[in-house]
């Protein structure tokens, strides 16, 4: 197994969700963190916890991937100590709005692009630079079930989880002969904030995702991460699809309410 005691990990959307959740796993592995997001309390907060309940380093920028300029900045100023980042946990994502393409709000349209596909790309070509020239690093990232199959009312969701995928089946190729690894966790349906953000707080319909069925939780995905980054080093894992056994598909969903 690769052991990440003293091994720099960068996570983006730690604030909450399967950011924080990752970011907890990795800090009880032995990690030292680099954590960023746009809510500056709860990132100071959960590197507080981080730092007194486990004893690591972690450094806290709050940062908005969508904004490229910022993103090579942040990364480019890093403290001397956590500037070779030996995993970048893509994990920053959102989906916004739900419904047929012709009837999205523009507005969401672009922050789901600028977010999940664009944000990635900022944060990735940031990061990769130097570990292409120590030829050694894991780029993990945060895709969906949705970046393999698509589902009514979330075309724009879907496709920027599809591009993910392409994203990450380029990045291999492009780094092809160094050591670098690249790597994709595929979640179904996680109960996160992540339906509370779509339906922008609407909590009826945010629960009802969830409801009469037994999603993942964002510890779940975690350990997956986790996973994928303690393979030994000759070992690349792909692409790692989870679900709960009571999802089948992307809108196959068992809500029969039996327990497991």
């Amino acid at each position: 197994m690769y052991d990440l005691a003293d091994k720099t990990i960068f996570i983006t959307g730690a604030t909450a969700g399967i950011g924080r959740a990752c970011a907890q796993a990795a800090a009880a592995a032995g990690a030292r963190l680099i954590i960023c997001g746009r809510r500056s309390g709860m990132l100071v907060t959960l590197r507080d916890d981080l730092v007194s309940t486990r004893g690591v380093d972690c450094h806290a920028m709050t940062l908005d991937v969508r904004n490229a300029s910022d993103v090579a900045e942040a990364i480019s100023s890093l403290p001397s100590n956590f500037a070779n980042i030996d995993i970048l946990v893509n994990n920053a994502g959102l989906a916004s709005g739900y419904g047929p393409l012709h009837e999205l709000d523009p507005d969401d349209v672009e922050v789901m692009i600028d977010t999940n596909v664009k944000g990635l790309l900022y944060v990735t070509r940031a990061v990769v630079t130097g570990m292409v020239e120590r030829n050694s690093g894991h780029i993990i990232n945060i895709g969906s079930i949705a970046g393999h199959d698509v589902y009514p009312g979330a075309s724009v969701y879907c496709a920027t989880k599809f591009a993910v995928t392409a994203i990450t089946d380029g990045l291999k190729l492009d780094l092809h002969g160094t050591n670098i690894r690249v790597s994709t966790v595929d979640p179904g349906l996680v109960e996160t904030d992540f339906s509370k953000v779509r339906f922008h707080g609407d909590m009826d319909r945010a629960n009802a995702v969830y409801a009469k069925t037994v999603p993942l939780v964002a510890e779940d995905v975690a350990d997956a991460v986790l996973y994928v980054a303690t393979r030994p080093p000759h070992v690349d894992v792909r692409t790692l699809i989870l679900t709960s056994v009571k999802q089948s598909s992307v809108t196959m969903v068992d809500r029969s309410g039996r327990d497991l």
